[in-house]
């Protein structure tokens, strides 16, 4: 059975820092693009970082300088390291998976195959 688990969510003042974990089990994490999502209400989802498994990071203009996105293939975890957090970084975030396989992209063109249900993460000014 797959599963993404999120943990590390919670509410932080501005400029404060949160760690965002995601253990995967049911699939062979190792070989999959990694990426975390994030839904504010009345918005759409968007992606903040992703990481293929040959530990190339990108990430969205918004987060970029103040995330970091990590993977522990021997965990099967991913991270997300928040720094500098703003209000609008308030969401629920959610990692995903999809396959990336030896040599393809990440994020590759398919749809993500696996999402987990989420971690609220609220920033207060």
């Amino acid at each position: 059975q797959v599963q993404l688990v999120e943990s590390g969510g919670g509410s932080v003042q501005a400029g404060g820092s949160l760690r965002l974990s995601c253990v995967a089990s049911g699939f062979m994490y190792r070989w999959y693009c990694m990426a975390w999502f994030r839904q504010a209400p009345g918005k759409e989802r968007e992606a903040v970082a992703h990481i293929g498994n040959d530990g190339k990071t990108t990430y969205s203009d918004s987060v970029k300088d103040r995330f970091t996105v990590s993977r522990d293939n021997a965990k099967n975890t991913l991270y997300l390291q928040m720094n500098s957090l703003k209000p609008e970084d308030t969401a629920n975030y959610y990692c995903a998976a999809g396959y990336q396989g030896n040599g393809g992209t990440c994020p590759g063109r398919r749809p993500f195959d696996h999402w987990g249900q989420g971690t609220q993460v609220t920033v207060s000014s």
